[in-house]
């Protein structure tokens, strides 16, 4: 290939997610560039963006948008004039977005950006190692896309050398059997790392990955009335035991569930199996958005003041719960909670009263000045009046890193041990080997570990209600809900959605408009 092509389409797939036809604007571009021979393209700065280009879908933006607002688990509420966006967030938690949603559109052609970015490393002679991990992030991201809009929007040999060529469509099935078919191929080739190096793409990340395919496929074919044979459900159990056999992971001690989550977690977590890196000085995503997201103005550091739980989410915790929210002791807490020993609560849910983390004072908020920053259960999804400021607890999984300024030292946790554990029990539970008592001893793993009272049973629905304390906030919500058949019945702030097509989102008008293999989901 030659470099003026390999930069014309590294640009436009970059830009449009490599989603487009060649337009007029392309082909000048085109046209201009030199010649060039790509020989001496290094394949390691390649794979360096094609990880980049996760950043910015699942930090706490596009893809978690999509994946966490539309559900129970979190909300945006408009704030008076503020978080409004011309409805974009309620739209989403209210289940009445449509195909022109912003939300919608940048995260598909962030995905499509991060699929292209990921077998534009295949061109240029990588590695055996270097190869796998970019079709691990390829299939990672096909499997979102899937996830989300129900197709997935693929480049590959002519359609990735002409952008004149629009790029392949592949419906469900198709796109199960590719992604399977790429992980169960680069496997052998991808490193043996742990929880250390949970950065790279390693076999265990690929193996999760297989399992959340297996144990959703039949909800991808078929999202109304979902099926689970027997021969998936083993095949997320088995994995799961491979996993597990590696010896590499185990469920975090009691007092550190938040070491998953901590600004130097790629240290202390035993859990972590595929993260995104963070590292001040060197690269990484914002991982601030966690915080500014959630945290009032006067708290430190401010933050925007935006968005939420629901009560009815926060009430799923019972008070010893460990993920509810503690004081977490760590090293990158510069503040005098830590140094002077305040000890408040500085991770999990924060609700009631606010304190100043200086002078151990509680805060109050900005307009009046006079009120407590008290914050409520209560909440709309429009606010106003006296609770304009305080409606809404906040979560904050992320430990915040004062120890540095700019780039955060959080690496983004994709994959966890923890979450393997419930999908070989949901498996089991599912009809696949096992028996109810070996799932109930998998869940319980976990829940003595958080510091709550074993199940002395284990269903579907509690089930559920487990994934919802241990994964919230991590992008998981929407996809659980739907897997459960709970996605359209309703939630504060939410009614009852009568219309399936919303198991699905909408392809955005913009990608229909320029790519003729694509065509909008039903219904919309």
């Amino acid at each position: 290939m030659k470099l003026k092509s390999i930069l014309y389409l590294a640009l436009a797939g970059t830009l449009m997610g490599g989603t487009i036809s060649c337009t007029k604007l392309n082909e000048e571009f085109n046209s201009e560039l030199e010649e060039g021979d790509a020989s001496n393209v290094d394949a390691t700065g390649l794979l360096i963006t094609a990880y980049n280009s996760l950043n910015t879908p699942y930090q706490q933006e596009q893809r978690w948008v999509l994946q966490e607002i539309s559900t129970d688990a979190a909300m945006a509420p408009t704030r008076g004039g503020d978080w409004d966006d011309n409805g974009m967030h309620r739209a989403i938690h209210l289940h009445t977005w449509n195909a022109d949603n912003g939300y919608m559109n940048n995260t598909f052609v962030s995905l499509g950006s991060a699929i292209f970015n990921a077998t534009n490393v295949l061109q240029f002679n990588p590695s055996a190692q270097q190869a796998a991990e970019a079709r691990f992030l390829r299939a990672l991201t096909m499997f979102d896309m899937l996830d989300l809009w129900g197709v997935v929007p693929l480049r590959e040999g002519e359609s990735f050398e002409d952008f004149r060529i629009a790029p392949e469509v592949l419906q469900p099935q198709a796109a199960m059997d590719y992604i399977i078919k790429d992980l169960e191929e680069i496997i052998a080739s991808l490193p043996d790392n742990g929880p250390n190096a949970a950065y790279i793409a390693n076999k265990n990340a690929a193996k999760t990955l297989l399992m959340k395919v297996y144990l959703n496929k039949g909800t991808f074919l078929n999202r109304q009335a979902p099926t689970y044979p027997a021969e998936d459900m083993n095949k997320v159990i088995s994995l799961a035991k491979e996993i597990t056999a590696s010896g590499k992971y185990s469920v975090a001690a009691k007092g550190k569930y938040f070491d998953n989550f901590a600004p130097d977690n790629d240290a202390k977590s035993t859990e972590n199996i595929f993260t995104l890196f963070n590292k001040n000085g060197e690269r990484g995503g914002n991982v601030d958005r966690t915080w500014n997201t959630i945290a009032h103005y006067n708290m430190r550091p401010g933050g925007w003041n935006g968005w939420c739980t629901l009560s009815d989410y926060y009430d799923k915790f019972s008070a010893t719960d460990e993920r509810r929210g503690i004081y977490y002791d760590y090293p990158a807490d510069t503040t005098s909670n830590r140094k002077k020993n305040f000890h408040r609560q500085n991770v999990g849910f924060f609700a009631g009263q606010q304190y100043n983390w200086t002078t151990n004072q509680p805060l109050m908020a900005r307009n009046p000045s006079s009120a407590p920053l008290s914050f409520t259960a209560a909440v709309t999804i429009r606010t106003s009046g006296a609770t304009l400021e305080t409606a809404g607890i906040r979560p904050m999984k992320y430990a915040f890193d004062y120890a540095v300024t700019g780039q955060r030292n959080n690496d983004w946790v994709v994959f966890r041990y923890a979450d393997v554990l419930l999908m070989q029990a949901e498996a089991i539970l599912r009809g696949g080997t096992g028996s109810p008592a070996e799932a109930l001893t998998l869940v319980n793993s976990i829940r003595t570990n958080r510091n709550v009272p074993a199940f002395t049973s284990l269903t579907l629905d509690n089930l559920l209600d487990e994934r919802a304390r241990e994964l919230y906030w991590e992008g998981w919500r929407r996809q659980d809900l739907i897997r459960f058949g709970k996605f359209l019945q309703p939630w504060q702030e939410k009614q009852v959605t009568n219309d399936p097509k919303v198991l699905v989102f909408a392809i955005p008008s913009q990608q229909i408009a320029v790519n003729p293999n694509l065509t909008q989901n039903e219904g919309y």
